[in-house]
């Protein structure tokens, strides 16, 4: 799975996801997240991705926080150990963000979100963040924590007070002999700076001495006599301290399990906004997950192309197509359509939101993928040999449940040879009962997919008079490469150009008007085509193709007023237009008619069954106006009169 994950992107998917979330924990569990293979699971993973966007869109950022070293604490205070003043208001910010968290929850309780009720699960331990509050500020015991730590550091202050106050003293007393006019501490003492000449003059111990050697520091006698009274205070001060962090790690520790809990949920909370987050960006939906296995997406956008240039894709196979088969020119927008099938349904598969306006997707047991020339120069893999490498492994796992996409299938080898391939994997992915979409040039193969039941053809569009694609994909019609017909319109000569036509599909006669008229398909048509055995095996020009499957399209005959229904919208319609030599027949839709390919037409009820043998079908798709007109001219002449009919 983390092949087909790099393959189809989903590991970028999984890096702007996590950057959403704040608590490591959330962050792993991102990284670990692989699709779901249980529908309950599923289910659950989605109704909580839909409630934190619901949430996200009410009421706001939830103050989430990270709590990254809560977890350690908690371990040290259940081992005995005393917490230090800075880490137990660690634990008193925690509290407060999950106070915060909890209100937050609670409005949106006002909204009937499943989501917001975890704030029934979390505990704000009031009384302890008070608690802790009340006797740490700043990161330090405060004064007030208890009466005789505030009684002590008032001795402390007044013995400090006393002993700077007999440094002064003589500081005053032997101006003459000091370098400064200020005492400093040294070493914890009250010193005074004194000259070196003048150091048996005062009465007290050196200290210290300043780097010339022309200042020492002397602690006077007056001074010292405080000292000891001093250190006795602060060793008084240090053992209360510790008595109130020690008490107060108890308290946190007794309550640990209480933290615990708000820990997990603020975790589980944090993965699920996440969740919330990364929808809102892509403008996601709540994809319907489905037990037949179909995928269809309405305008979908590949999640990490600009959303507001992407041009969004139009998708549809079940419902008796097993595989479609994707043709059109290069840059075309081929491997990224099949890759944003893919990754849709993965993405979908792990909980997420879908870039689509609507989705209704299947699950796949897993993703089997072959995009890309996976040349490795160390192992000697060439292209063909890699791509075949990778096509043993994906048939050698592949089963009905799965979903498979190739890139550009049989490629990389003889054409010949590589389309004999492409239809072999075809058969082998057809029998598997997998999903499969598979892009390719080959005419062959296009050939192959419009006569097998359970195959239909796709193209990408291309508009020939700019020369650009226009990246939408339109399935039941097969695609040309337009390779020619660009070469042409890019200034390649006509000679070149009929030596490739006749290279390529054995055709002696390709006439120079043939380039400069447009289509693709018009490219080959000359007045003397010959039969398909007249050709080496294989090479059967497009046209006569095509001829074929006019023909195969007339045995699929629909007549006037069959009811039917257009796929992949399903939409009842009702025929007005019997097929062309192309396939392509009119229907009637509510409020317009539509021209459209057979293959996206399904018979629902055919006329015989609805219509009388002599119906006047006038009566249905022609209007009242139009009809009266026509019954006026088949009984006179109606001067300055066009009956237009409307499509």
């Amino acid at each position: 799975m983390h092949q087909a994950e790099k393959i189809l992107e989903f590991d970028k998917i999984k890096e702007m996801w996590s950057g959403y979330a704040l608590t490591e924990k959330a962050k792993q569990r991102v990284r670990e997240q692989v699709p779901y293979l249980a529908e309950m699971e599923l289910a659950v993973a989605l109704r909580e991705t839909t409630q934190a966007k619901e949430l996200l869109e009410k009421c706001g950022i939830p103050p989430l926080v990270s709590l990254s070293g809560v977890e350690e604490l908690l371990n040290a205070a259940a081992k005995g150990e005393c917490l230090a003043a800075w880490q137990l208001e660690q634990l008193a910010t925690a509290l407060v963000a999950v106070r915060r968290l909890k209100d937050y929850l609670n409005r949106g309780k006002g909204y009937e979100n499943a989501l917001a009720y975890y704030a029934d699960n979390l505990d704000a331990l009031e009384l302890l963040r008070e608690e802790i509050q009340a006797k740490i500020y700043n990161g330090e015991v405060s004064d007030r924590a208890s009466k005789y730590l505030q009684d002590i550091r008032r001795e402390i202050m007044l013995c400090e007070e006393k002993m700077r106050e007999k440094a002064d003293a003589v500081m005053r007393s032997h101006k003459d002999c000091m370098s400064d006019s200020f005492s400093t501490v040294r070493n914890g003492r009250i010193c005074i700076p004194v000259k070196k000449e003048y150091r048996y003059k005062i009465s007290g111990n050196v200290i210290d001495k300043s780097a010339t050697g022309s200042t020492v520091f002397i602690e006077p006698a007056a001074s010292a006599k405080y000292y000891e009274e001093l250190q006795q205070l602060r060793i008084a001060e240090e053992d209360e301290v510790r008595r109130l962090l020690y008490e107060l790690t108890v308290q946190v520790d007794m309550q640990a399990e209480e933290m615990r809990e708000n820990i997990r949920v603020m975790e589980k909370l944090d993965f699920a906004f996440a969740k919330g987050k990364l929808s809102l960006d892509y403008a996601g939906t709540e994809p319907l997950i489905v037990r037949e296995r179909k995928i269809q997406l309405t305008n979908a956008k590949h999640p990490l192309l600009e959303q507001t240039t992407c041009v969004p894709l139009q998708f549809s196979v079940g419902d008796g197509v097993q595989g479609i088969v994707i043709t059109g020119p290069n840059t075309g927008g081929k491997t990224v359509a099949i890759k944003t099938v893919a990754l849709t349904c993965m993405m979908a598969q792990c909980g997420l939101h879908v870039p689509c306006e609507k989705a209704e997707l299947c699950m796949n047991s897993n993703y089997l993928c072959d995009i890309g020339d996976g040349q490795n120069l160390s192992e000697n893999l060439s292209t063909f040999s890699a791509h075949i490498t990778n096509v043993l492994d994906i048939l050698k796992q592949v089963n009905p449940e799965s979903l498979v996409i190739m890139d550009e299938l049989g490629s990389g080898t003889d054409p010949l040879e590589g389309m004999g391939i492409a239809v072999a994997i075809l058969e082998e992915l057809k029998k598997s009962g997998a999903l499969f979409l598979v892009t390719t040039h080959y005419p062959e193969v296009k050939t192959y997919a419009s006569r097998e039941e359970g195959i239909v053809n796709a193209r990408m569009t291309f508009d020939a008079e700019n020369l650009k694609p226009l990246y939408q994909l339109v399935i039941g019609e097969a695609g040309e490469s337009c390779a020619l017909y660009i070469a042409n319109r890019l200034g390649m000569p006509s000679y070149m150009l009929q030596r490739a036509a006749k290279a390529a599909y054995g055709q002696s006669d390709v006439a120079h008007a043939t380039f400069l008229e447009g289509a693709c398909e018009s490219l080959f048509e000359t007045k003397d085509e010959r039969s398909a055995e007249e050709h080496p095996a294989g090479r059967i020009r497009p046209r006569i193709e095509r001829k074929k499957q006019v023909k195969k399209r007339k045995e699929i005959a629909f007549r006037r007023g069959d009811s039917v229904m257009i796929y992949p919208d399903k939409k009842i319609g009702i025929v007005c237009t019997e097929a062309n030599e192309k396939g392509v027949l009119q229907v009637q839709l509510q409020g317009k008619k539509i021209w459209i390919n057979y293959k996206r037409v399904k018979l629902q009820v055919p006329a015989s069954e609805l219509y009388p043998e002599d119906y006047d079908f006038s009566i249905v798709f022609d209007t009242v106006e139009n009809r009266k007109l026509r019954h006026d001219m088949e009984r006179k002449y109606v001067a300055g009169v066009l009956i237009i009919d409307k499509e």
